[in-house]
């Protein structure tokens, strides 16, 4: 079965999407990656994906990691298997990496489109339960730029993409889940 893990920053996404897999790995046979997006810019991301990495390792030592910030539908179906999970943390900092890398040109509307697609033909040819979590960012007013308008509106369409996908969608509030679909 497929999750989407939702909610504003620091709500919880992470560990909930942690205890599934270790949850996951309480079976005999099964197994757990993670796909890692976050690319590290600047001093502070780097200390902390560091971090998370650290935590991580503690509170789910079998998961295994793999740090991929643009080919997300290649590395979900490559790392996808029967008795594996596949945590993605986190669909926000992919679609930042798409549209407004560190270096370089960000994608165009065709283009991401085709990227959105893919990732949700990924998802559902995934040969293993998915889980993946995303920050939601659209519950207040509508940002002053343009640019942050555009990112705003793509994540809400992402997120709309993927949760048809997903037979659950959780949102996190205050470390709490609550279920919103499945």
């Amino acid at each position: 079965m497929h999750e989407l893990i939702l909610g504003g920053g620091r709500s919880g996404k992470s560990r909930c999407a942690e205890a599934r897999a270790a949850a996951w790995l309480q079976t005999p046979g099964h197994s757990a990656a993670l796909i890692a997006t976050a690319l590290p810019g600047d001093d502070e991301m780097r200390q902390r994906i560091a971090r998370h990495r650290a935590d991580r390792a503690l509170r789910v030592p079998a998961l295994q990691t793999q740090e991929e910030a643009l080919a997300l539908p290649a590395a979900l179906l490559e790392a996808s298997a029967p008795q594996r999970m596949v945590v993605v943390d986190c669909l926000t900092l992919w679609l930042t990496q798409r549209l407004m890398p560190i270096q370089g040109p960000g994608l165009d509307d065709e283009a991401w489109q085709t990227q959105q697609a893919l990732l949700c033909s990924a998802l559902r040819h995934a040969a293993g339960p998915v889980v993946m979590v995303s920050n939601e960012i659209g519950m207040g007013v509508t940002p002053l730029g343009r640019e942050v308008r555009r990112y705003l509106d793509a994540l809400g369409a992402l997120h709309q993409a993927v949760a048809v996908c997903c037979a659950r969608v959780t949102l996190m509030v205050a470390g709490i889940e609550v279920r919103v679909k499945g």
